[in-house]
């Protein structure tokens, strides 16, 4: 027996975690004062690719350096949106990461959104 389809619009929330060099740039910077000016941005917008491609998108939720040196958080939202996210953190992510991989857990259709939007969380 196969199971009935999904109503259009079903909400789904996923937990991630991304690992790789997914932290700060990774750029070598020989100026002492371009390397904490780095050092400063990367902590007040460490995820701010990642806040902007769940804008764009269009899911909430959630992200967070972790002391591991890996990116954890929560998405939420129209499943073929959260898909679509799953995607960009597996595949793509900020444009000076190298991203080895993506566990995915928890995911599961929910009523109603946790979230209003999309932030960093510290």
């Amino acid at each position: 027996m196969s199971a009935l389809p999904k109503a259009p619009g079903a909400l789904k929330s996923v937990d991630y975690e991304v690992f790789g060099r997914v932290q700060g740039g990774g750029l070598s910077v020989l100026c002492v004062v371009c390397v904490l000016a780095l050092i400063v941005l990367s902590h007040y917008f460490p995820n701010q690719y990642t806040e902007e491609e769940a804008r764009k998108l269009g899911v909430v939720g959630w992200v967070k350096n972790t002391s591991q040196g890996t990116v954890t958080g929560q998405v939420q939202g129209p499943e073929d949106k959260v898909n679509a996210m799953k995607s960009w953190l597996s595949k793509v992510g900020s444009p000076s990461s190298r991203i080895d991989k993506t566990n995915f857990s928890n995911e599961k259709e929910i009523s109603k959104l946790d979230f209003s939007g999309f932030s960093t969380r510290y």
